[in-house]
Parts: C-alpha cells; sequence; structure tokens
C-alpha cells in the first residue's frame, strides 16, 4: 500500500503547533511535526525554513479536516456563550442610539512582527449593538 505524507499545514509558533499536533495523535491519526527543532533552538530561521510543518497521511486530510472545523465551531459556540446582556447600565450605541446591547470578551489573533515574533494579544471586554451591529469598549 502506497501511504503518501503531504504537508497538512505550517506554523510559525512551536506552541501552536504542538497544541494541534497533540489534538491530532489524540484522534487517533499519525503525524508528525518537521522542522520544529530548528524553528525552537533559532527563532530567526524560522521564516526560512518556511516554518514548523505538519506532516500526516494524505487519506486522513479529510477526517481531519472535519476533525478540526468541529474544534473550531466548539471555540466559537464558547465564545457566544461568554456573551452576557447588560443589566441596567445607562450606556447607548454611539452610532444609532439603541440600548439593545450585549458585552463580550473578545480575544484578537496574534500578529506578527517582522514575520518572525509571534504575539497574542489580550481579551477585551467590548460591546456590540444588536440593532446595528457596532462594536464598541
Amino acid at each position: 500500500m502506497n501511504d503518501k505524507t503531504i504537508v497538512y499545514s505550517t506554523y510559525y509558533d512551536p506552541m501552536e503547533a504542538n497544541i494541534i499536533r497533540a489534538r491530532l495523535e489524540d484522534s487517533g491519526f499519525a503525524c508528525f511535526l518537521a522542522d520544529e527543532n530548528v524553528a525552537t533552538i533559532n527563532p530567526l530561521y524560522n521564516q526560512a525554513i518556511g516554518g514548523i510543518k505538519l506532516i500526516v497521511f494524505e487519506r486522513d486530510v479529510e477526517a481531519i479536516n472535519k476533525l478540526l472545523l468541529e474544534d473550531h465551531q466548539l471555540e466559537d459556540l464558547d465564545n457566544q456563550v461568554a456573551e452576557k446582556p447588560m443589566a441596567e447600565e445607562p450606556v447607548i450605541c454611539p452610532k444609532c442610539g439603541s440600548k439593545n446591547l450585549h458585552r463580550s470578551e473578545k480575544r484578537y489573533n496574534k500578529f506578527n512582527l517582522f514575520g518572525i515574533f509571534n504575539y497574542r494579544l489580550p481579551k477585551i471586554e467590548v460591546i456590540r449593538c444588536l440593532d446595528c451591529g457596532h462594536e464598541f469598549e
């Protein structure tokens, strides 16, 4: 049987790569990380080597996509549950003047500085207007 391996995805953050690898291994998929040691020992080479590569069997790609999509949907559901209605605060939407508001926590995605260092920004509390969709702090 010809089992072909492919690069499923690349990561510039070793922690993120190991979390995804561990999640796949826990679900029974055979996978490994390539170039992880180089990227961990000298992060300046990370961009030059093309990041940390997650290698999987080609036959597992469809099932892995489904698994990771389910995980992403559960994360979105957790974010929706974190939203709580505001209680009796005299806050109105600056755009439309509505009082139909919800407070939620939002974590901005990480950003990449010069293609070398990844940073994850902290969660901030935002207020979202349910009428016009405007978000403000």
